[in-house]
């Protein structure tokens, strides 16, 4: 089919047990923007189950129009069902471009649809924008993160692509906002639903994703250790905030996977970010150039991490982070 027969950007919206995931209503921000170029719509793809009375919600984020597929099926994520349900609304809409959060769900769904709609996809992109001809440009960090590729796709449709949460902004909520919202009932081919879910069990971590938190205190090489991230911690709590931490730390075996800023990680914008013992290798600034206020602690004077700090302290983290906890303790108890 002539190019020309697809318009309008699709967003694939992601809910778990009926939550909206905030990298959803980042999407819808970002394609707004693209949309103004293009002159065309932004439409929400939203599947589940008991979820239509939320799609005024995305109306409100950026959506002009809302699909959405609400039946027992598609209650919880199935590669499958999700696939063949997107497939259909694909074939009766033929949006131009297609947009999924790079999640656990989206790596998997971007793909699976890629290849049964013989389109191209890009993974893991962190800018979007409009070319003159009117094609969109996915740009992803390449060969290792040292490298930033601009892809398109210029032969196929839809354009697909995956974008990591926190790199995009979400709209200012408007209530203001009217939109359509259009019920799509997909025709299952349940012989191919190889695959059930049996039990879902979710890991109790007492604490918030790292993607949402307001302030992060971040520990890099400089750390080291268990011991030097309690210090850490003990600041975090001290400023209401999570501790997170560079790929040395993870690859080393003392941090978990879930808190890992940068390019093999998470991508965060937090109010205050404090990068304590780290570099700032180019990889790491990927995830957190973009926070409102950049602290640095490291005994190098001349670490990359300094070039994007709005605050830089020399010294070594052991001395400095307990007297710095010890203070702001004291300034918040006389409050």
């Amino acid at each position: 089919m002539d190019k020309s027969s697809y318009k309008n950007i699709f967003v694939f919206v992601e809910q778990r047990d009926g939550v909206i995931q905030p990298v959803g209503l980042e999407l819808l921000g970002k394609a707004h923007e693209l949309a103004q170029i293009l002159g065309e719509k932004v439409v929400a793809i939203f599947l589940g189950h008991n979820i239509k009375n939320q799609c005024q919600t995305l109306i409100e984020y950026g959506a002009d129009e809302v699909i959405v597929s609400d039946c027992p099926e598609l209650k919880d994520y199935l590669t499958e069902q999700y696939s063949q349900a997107i497939s259909q609304i694909v074939a009766k809409y033929l949006p131009s471009i297609i947009l999924f959060g790079a999640t656990t769900i989206g790596r998997d769904l971007g793909p699976t649809l890629s290849a049964r709609l013989a389109t191209g996809l890009t993974a893991d992109c962190t800018k979007l924008e409009i070319s003159e001809e009117k094609e969109l440009m996915m740009t992803r960090p390449a060969f290792g993160g040292n490298l930033m590729a601009t892809i398109m796709c210029t032969e196929r449709r839809p354009q697909m692509s995956t974008v990591r949460p926190g790199v995009m902004q979400k709209m200012t909520r408007d209530a203001s906002r009217k939109g359509e919202v259009v019920e799509f009932a997909p025709v299952f081919d349940a012989s191919k639903f190889a695959v059930k879910l049996v039990k879902k069990v979710k890991a109790d971590k007492g604490k918030m994703d790292i993607t949402e938190a307001k302030v992060l205190v971040s520990g890099g090489r400089g750390v080291g250790c268990k011991e030097g991230f309690e210090k850490l911690g003990a600041l975090a709590q001290t400023l209401n905030g999570q501790v997170s931490s560079s790929r040395a730390m993870v690859d080393a075996g003392v941090m978990p996977h879930d808190v890992q800023v940068g390019q093999t990680g998470k991508t965060v914008r937090p109010n205050l970010y404090m990068a304590i013992g780290i570099s700032g290798a180019i990889q790491h600034l990927a995830g957190m150039e973009e926070s409102d206020l950049i602290i640095a602690i490291n005994r190098d004077k001349d670490a990359p991490i300094f070039g994007v700090a709005d605050l830089g302290v020399v010294g070594d983290f052991n001395k400095i982070v307990p007297l710095l906890n010890e203070r702001l303790q004291k300034e918040i108890s006389e409050k």
